[in-house]
């Protein structure tokens, strides 16, 4: 099911294109959503489509299975997903694999980091390429989420946050002005 969403500005043959090219991709259905100009009457046909679509019998299989061992889990979603011809695996990377199946750690669940610009992990080759390496330089374990995180190319990860967020400290005293911002 494929929600085409519809922007101010956008022509007919342009949402007709996208319909056209996600029924020809396999969506069963495609339907546009205009609830950004028109509302919930704009999104009525949407709506209606995403709750016969949920009443259909589900086609779902899984990339890879739990008990795939860590580098036959990454290996399947760089070739199945992202459309990669293999994947590398750095020293770094691989001393961690050993690491999490000596600590039990290795039936997790992969979440892939890598850029957001292109399937690959070079932002250069941007949207979908095909038969690149995907080259992994690490992977970190997040136990607390579950999660075992494979770093492909030069991806930066955010720093965590701490467990008060500094948007509680903002306020407006009685003067009008903001405080609490650093």
């Amino acid at each position: 099911m494929v929600a085409v969403n519809r922007r101010p500005g956008d022509t007919d043959e342009e949402v007709e294109l996208v319909r056209a090219l996600a029924l020809e991709g396999g969506a069963v259905a495609a339907e546009v959503n205009d609830g950004f100009t028109s509302g919930g009457p704009g999104a009525a046909a949407l709506a209606e489509a995403v709750a016969t679509a949920a009443e259909q019998e589900p086609d779902f299989k899984l990339t890879y299975e739990d008990d795939d061992p860590i580098e036959v889990k990454i290996r399947k979603i760089a070739t199945q997903v992202y459309g990669a011809r293999d994947v590398v695996f750095y020293m770094e990377a691989e001393r961690r694999i050993q690491q999490f199946k000596d600590e039990g750690l290795d039936r997790l669940p992969i979440c892939m980091a890598k850029t957001h610009l292109s399937l690959s992990a070079d932002p250069a080759l941007l949207g979908a390429p095909k038969d690149f390496t995907l080259p992994v330089r690490d992977i970190r374990a997040y136990t607390g989420a579950g999660w075992l995180v494979p770093l492909a190319g030069d991806i930066q990860q955010m720093p965590g946050l701490g467990k008060t967020p500094a948007a509680l400290n903002v306020d407006i005293d009685e003067d009008g002005k903001t405080i609490g911002l650093f």
